[in-house]
């Protein structure tokens, strides 16, 4: 896998990893259809070099977790987890907050518990004010508890998901902030700004769903530049996040191995100074 590397934790990974979330049922939900093209989409990943790995056990809930372990433990030494706390699944597929200390030391240890391990590399707390986005309130509390736990132990770094940039200045006074994940791509860019102020720390921003809510006419856009490169949609998604800023590292999701493929092939994928004049115009 061609593509470089950026600091994450005490490590260094590739900037493209593998989010494992679309592994889990409809609606992240259950087990998969395909179990066994589950385990082999992982198992892939691992073998063409990815070294950062995304997860959470409230995916299925614990199915996820489950499936990496059954396909890759014992885990290279090289591979990076990141696993993230701060929500519960409802019987009905529902996504609800679990922000109490109680709470966090349960995902913690159901975490530790289904993945195979003694300690979690990185643990994100997702911030659920709002279950669709980030929304302003205090993560002290729940950022405490996740800090008391690495003091025991359990836990070698802790993130933040799903926050905006006050709480991100308001965490990284509580602890060392290793990675920030929130929703980012070439439509919806309202994270610039705190991109490069952790990019100016040494901070690395995980964005996801690169290609989630574009509206038609950026879709239209985005497909005429892949169609000219000769590349698919996603392709170029990926390309623009390398190319946007070093400190951004990629965890694309798929169940599919041709599509793992794919992804992992935009790291060689490089845009022309048109190509990136004509893309960044695509924001909302």
């Amino acid at each position: 896998m061609n593509t470089s590397t950026f600091r994450l934790g005490d490590r260094h990974v590739h900037r493209i990893g593998y989010g494992a979330m679309q592994l889990a049922g409809p609606g992240v939900f259950g087990p998969p259809k395909d179990t066994a093209a589950a385990l082999a989409v992982l198992r892939e990943a691992v073998a063409l070099g990815v070294d950062h790995l995304d997860t959470s056990d409230f995916y299925g809930p614990h199915i996820t977790n489950q499936l990496i372990r059954e396909a890759l433990h014992p885990y290279r030494d090289e591979l990076v987890i990141v696993t993230k706390v701060g929500a519960l699944r409802g019987d009905d597929g529902s996504w609800r907050p679990a922000f109490s200390a109680g709470e966090l030391e349960r995902a913690v240890h159901d975490n530790l518990r289904n993945l195979g391990l003694d300690m979690l590399e990185v643990v994100n707390l997702r911030a659920m004010f709002d279950v669709h986005g980030p929304a302003e309130g205090s993560i002290e509390a729940p950022l405490s508890a996740l800090a008391e736990l690495q003091q025991r132990g359990l836990i070698r770094h802790i993130g933040l998901s799903n926050v905006s940039r006050a709480q991100v200045a308001q965490g990284r006074t509580i602890v060392d902030v290793v990675c920030v994940q929130n929703q980012y791509n070439l439509a919806h860019r309202g994270d610039d700004v705190l991109i490069d102020e952790l990019a100016a720390s040494g901070i690395p921003y995980v964005p996801f769903f690169p290609l989630g809510g574009f509206t038609p006419l950026q879709s239209g856009a985005l497909s005429g530049v892949a169609e000219r490169l000769g590349a698919t949609s996603m392709q170029v998604a990926l390309a623009w996040l390398l190319q946007r800023s070093p400190n951004l590292l990629l965890i694309p999701g798929t169940s599919s191995v041709g599509h793992l493929k794919e992804n992992l092939a935009s790291a060689s994928l490089q845009l022309t100074g048109e190509d990136l004049d004509l893309l960044d115009r695509m924001a909302c």
